[in-house]
């Protein structure tokens, strides 16, 4: 993922920013749940990117991805629109307790523009409903260049989308965040809609930190810099899921990116760990993560 790529990430301050007020409002709203679902996964399950994560002789990558990580970010939904027997292929190749988070195709989100989509929304929504209890949530990305002059554009998308599919959202030109009367109007729409407000963490767009949570559940797209400084910023999220849990966080969706993706289960192994130990949660550790080799 080159999206915030840098020359230099040593330069950048990782630290992450103080929760947006209503963060806590919406937590401390939501109906306290005992249990705390956690998901974590990697961005893409090819053995290309992915060197040296899959065991000599592995035939099916899915497969096997699916016994090491309980979620994938699905992007390959963002390129093609996918049909019900893609679907239910995907589907049966994974275990009970994983899930799939399907991007939504481009020809909605960057060709159309969300201009005259319901159709394509139908299409999208009806197919990945096949997954049933393998879908997380589906996300929305905008392009770099949809504005907020767009909003209507997105409101009457949003307000159309089928209510059993859950959805998140990610807004990416920097106008969205420079205006709290630009910002507050978005983030209104998807507290009502009960919808997440994915959250990047990537060295060249801190602005995409926005720290405000929009449903008791966390969208977490973490990009890491294939520098020292990634684990540190692990270790950083993990203090501030634990407040968020504590304020009444549900669900945590925490996916793992690199400008080169070859570490990305290191990483993702890395934060598990973290996690298991700071919550009592016994999710899976990546059996080829401690032979890839050290972090840097």
């Amino acid at each position: 993922m080159k999206f915030g790529q840098v020359s230099n990430p040593g330069s950048i301050d990782f630290t992450l920013p103080a929760d947006h007020p209503d963060t806590a409002r919406i937590l401390l709203a939501a109906k306290k749940q005992p249990d705390f679902e956690v998901y974590v996964g990697c961005a893409k399950w090819n053995r290309t990117d992915l060197k040296g994560f899959y065991p000599r002789g592995t035939k099916d990558e899915l497969k096997y991805y699916a016994t090491q990580f309980n979620a994938i970010e699905l992007n390959a939904t963002f390129y093609k629109m996918p049909d019900w027997k893609q679907v239910e292929t995907w589907k049966d190749k994974t275990p009970e307790g994983f899930r799939f988070f399907p991007k939504l195709t481009n020809t909605i989100s960057h060709y159309k523009r969300l201009i005259d989509v319901q159709k394509e929304v139908t299409l999208f929504c009806d197919a990945i409903s096949n997954f049933e209890d393998r879908l997380g949530m589906a996300f929305l990305q905008l392009h770099d260049n949809f504005k907020p002059e767009h909003f209507n554009r997105l409101a009457t998308m949003l307000q159309q989308f089928p209510p059993g599919i859950p959805l998140g959202v990610e807004v990416r030109n920097e106008a969205w965040f420079a205006n709290q009367h630009i910002n507050d109007p978005y983030c209104t729409l998807l507290e009502k809609r009960g919808m997440a407000n994915i959250i990047v963490d990537t060295a060249g767009r801190r602005d995409m930190l926005h720290m405000r949570l929009t449903a008791p559940v966390a969208f977490v797209r973490y990009v890491g810099a294939n520098h020292p400084t990634d684990v540190e910023r692990l270790n950083g999220w993990v203090k501030r899921i634990k407040k968020w849990r504590s304020e009444g966080l549900q669900k945590l969706y925490f996916f793992v990116h690199q400008n080169v993706e070859l570490e990305s289960p290191l990483l993702a192994a890395h934060f598990t760990r973290a996690m298991n130990k700071t919550f009592g949660l016994s999710l899976k550790i990546p059996d080829k993560a401690g032979e890839q080799g050290a972090l840097f």
